[in-house]
């Protein structure tokens, strides 16, 4: 087993180096951003349009749109964790969960597993949202949105995937 170095630790994240022998043989070094998982929620409203947060982010300087999504607290059940974040972010409750699988953002230097789910049957629910967070819930028909993916208005990976894969399944038409 090789032996891991951590370089950096920030709230549930750290940063890891770690010499690696690749599968053809040669040995390297390699950091990695160790990340505990995260889920995101495709959220369909009961009048079958889709519930996207328009969030700012500091990293990137500017406002995207988003569905909602959260970090996995430790030993955190996913779709716990899933509606936690649903009523954090959108102030929303599901009654019915589809889970549309797992998705890997950044394999080059995050090991970060992204777990997606749909929510529907929804209603109002109340929680904190955390404080670092500037959000604005808005609502958008399925073709609204695939127009938003199209033209770039919706940049955000994780959202795309999810949104590409409820339509695949049939689950958003």
């Amino acid at each position: 087993m090789a032996k891991t170095t951590i370089l950096q630790r920030w709230k549930r994240f750290t940063l890891e180096e770690k010499i690696h022998t690749l599968p053809n043989g040669v040995e390297t070094s390699h950091i990695t951003l160790s990340h505990p998982g995260a889920v995101l929620i495709l959220p369909v409203a009961n009048d079958g349009k889709l519930v996207l947060l328009r969030q700012y982010r500091p990293s990137i300087e500017s406002w995207i749109y988003e569905f909602p999504a959260g970090t996995l607290e430790s030993n955190e059940d996913r779709l716990a964790c899933a509606k936690r974040e649903l009523a954090e972010e959108a102030k929303l409750a599901a009654s019915e969960w589809h889970n549309l699988g797992e998705s890997l953002p950044a394999p080059g230097f995050c090991n970060e597993s992204q777990y997606l789910f749909l929510a529907k049957n929804l209603s109002l629910a109340e929680a904190d949202m955390d404080e670092d967070e500037v959000i604005e819930v808005v609502h958008f028909s399925v073709e609204e949105v695939k127009q938003m993916i199209v033209t770039n208005e919706i940049k955000d990976s994780k959202t795309i995937v999810a949104f590409c894969r409820a339509q695949l399944m049939g689950l958003i038409t």
